[in-house]
């Protein structure tokens, strides 16, 4: 595996050469078997809305919806809309041979993305409607060798704050501010946090409610940038490890799950305190389709910091036979036992890499066990089938207990960081149908020859119900590799990708 790795980064670092300098959009390749399935499944969807969550909006960051790959501070993977219905998709794509994972948008819709291939990573600003390169910003190269799908470090999270900058964590160990005038990107500052990084990735950057800058680390550092520019430092037990972002309350408290437990943080005498520990059940191993042995998710926020207990905050554990869907209290006061510890999935085959998705009432969680990367795993040019499952977990915050209000036993997601819409009560996600799954128009070809196809879906947030599916595209370019759903302003959806970039929306004459 480890010679096809390296086959795959030597042609894919040709490419990105050939491609760095592109500022038209130039489409991804898909495979010509996809003429064989059905592009189209299910029906347009009819909005039905749901009521608002409390979202408070940060003040140093870009507004809801469109400041990092969660959407908010609470991280809480939902808009208020809108996004499509299914009115005749049109889809179109953009070749940079990197994955463009978390979209932003600036104050006049543009795109803001960081997309991260196998020689480094470039901030990019890009026109929404045709994904047409407007200005770019190339950021330090990684160090030969440390290419890894897995490996979201050095960009794969940042954010963009109230002044439409993009705030981003590199290769090298500096945390850079780059400003996006609308024509040019421009560097602002320049903070060297190389010393705490200590060679380890800064997995995430994000501000607290003061506006200091967070950051964390693969190796368990979690570091801090106050108003002078000063850097302080915590490190994690050892052996502890980070392999998520994080999330920030208006109380000042900053949420970070590691390899072993969940955590409050804040500030004490000027430096980053550990206010309580939380341990979780991280299982005995690590599972297919994780990155690391221990919760996938990155602590999903619930309601306000004045409500009872200081609100409350999800994520899941590594458990065996059963992964959990698990909620505390978040207050200063301590998570105390859980609201809710709710088994999902099928047994002995439960993980979930992405995090959940907070919705009225409750959570949603996917399934994302049996995804060992983008390669196939045999002859043919498929990548391995994962297994199945979205839930719905309605918990009963104010006196705690939860329970499965629906389970979705047939949409197979392997790595998308899925997103609910409001506005129009949908699930949008992104689905890897098996080859007997997929919607042949005719005599089904078979598994030698069925093409690697990938599909935007929307699913009933009420029922788990598939309302529509689209074909995005089929092979390499079209696999998102745990990127993300994001939704623009305009109504379109957008999903990063091997290849670069997607974008989804209803035809405007449908």
């Amino acid at each position: 595996m480890r010679s096809r790795v390296a086959a795959l980064s030597a042609v894919l670092i040709v490419a990105s050469a050939m491609t760095a300098s592109m500022a038209a959009a130039l489409p991804a390749p898909s495979d010509p078997r996809d003429a064989f399935v059905k592009p189209f499944v299910g029906t347009p969807a009819v909005a039905h809305p749901l009521p608002a969550l409390h979202l408070p909006q940060h003040p140093y960051m870009a507004r809801n919806g469109a400041s990092n790959i969660h959407d908010d501070a609470y991280q809480s993977d939902t808009y208020s809309g809108p996004g499509p219905l299914g009115r005749t998709p049109k889809i179109i794509s953009t070749l940079y041979v990197a994955d463009c994972a978390s979209v932003t948008f600036d104050r006049a819709g543009r795109i803001v993305t960081v997309c991260v291939g196998p020689v480094g990573a470039t901030l990019r600003l890009l026109d929404p409607t045709t994904l047409r390169q407007i200005a770019s910003y190339q950021l330090p190269a990684r160090k030969l060798g440390t290419f890894s799908f897995t490996n979201f470090s050095g960009g794969g999270y940042f954010y963009l704050d109230n002044k439409d900058r993009a705030v981003v964590s590199t290769f090298n160990g500096h945390i850079l501010t780059i400003a996006d005038s609308g024509t040019k990107l421009t560097l602002q500052r320049d903070i060297d946090v190389s010393k705490v990084a200590a060679g380890s990735g800064i997995q995430s950057a994000l501000p607290d409610w003061a506006g200091r800058i967070w950051f964390v680390t693969v190796a368990g550092a979690v570091g801090m940038i106050d108003g002078d520019g000063q850097v302080h430092s915590y490190h994690l037990p050892t052996g502890e490890t980070i392999a998520n972002s994080f999330a920030m309350d208006e109380s000042g408290g900053v949420f970070i799950v590691s390899t072993a437990a969940l955590y409050r943080f804040d500030v004490a005498h000027g430096k980053p305190v550990v206010t309580w520990r939380k341990t979780y059940d991280n299982g005995s191993r690590q599972k297919p389709g994780q990155v690391s042995q221990g919760s996938g998710t990155t602590p999903t926020l619930i309601d306000s910091a004045s409500s009872p207990g200081g609100g409350s905050i999800a994520i899941t554990d590594n458990a065996d036979p059963k992964m959990h869907v698990l909620v505390f209290r978040r207050g200063k006061s301590g998570p105390g036992e859980a609201l809710c510890n709710q088994p999902v999935f099928a047994s002995g085959q439960s993980d979930d890499e992405n995090s959940l998705i907070s919705v009225p009432g409750g959570l949603i969680a996917e399934n994302n066990y049996g995804y060992t990367g983008p390669l196939p795993s045999g002859a043919t040019t498929l990548s391995p089938d994962t297994t199945p499952g979205l839930v719905r977990v309605d918990v009963d915050y104010k006196h705690g207990g939860c329970h499965v209000a629906w389970n979705n036993s047939t949409a197979r997601v392997p790595t998308a960081v899925s997103k609910v819409d409001l506005s129009n009560g949908l699930l949008y996600t992104y689905t890897h149908p098996s080859s007997a799954e997929l919607p042949w128009k005719g005599t089904a070809l078979p598994d030698l020859l069925a093409p690697d196809a990938w599909y935007f879906s929307a699913f009933d947030v009420r029922t788990g119900r598939e309302v529509w599916s689209q074909l995005a595209g089929s092979g390499l370019s079209y696999n998102n590799n745990y990127a993300p759903i994001s939704l623009g302003p305009d109504g379109a959806a957008y999903v990063g990708t091997l290849g670069g970039l997607v974008r989804i929306a209803d035809s405007p004459s449908a």
